[in-house]
């Protein structure tokens, strides 16, 4: 992933790999518009891999170096 600013950009490798798990980002050019793109794939994965899902999570959180706070689904 390249960063201009608030700009992001994917290389060809990266769209693929990507596209092979579901993830479509050809509209993508900024973060929110990411975030955006993953969230089906991350309610998906919640749903049919909540194990998997918690484990990206706490990763994530550990390397961001902040606490997750579990909380309830409202579906």
């Amino acid at each position: 992933m390249l960063k201009s600013g608030r700009s992001i950009r994917f290389t060809a490798a990266e769209a693929n790999e990507l596209a092979e798990l579901g993830v479509d980002i050809s509209g993508v050019k900024s973060a929110d518009d990411f975030a955006a793109a993953l969230e089906p794939w991350l309610d998906a994965l919640a749903q049919v891999r909540p194990d998997l899902f918690e484990k990206i999570a706490c990763t994530i959180a550990a390397a961001k170096g902040v606490q997750l706070v579990m909380t309830a689904r409202q579906d």
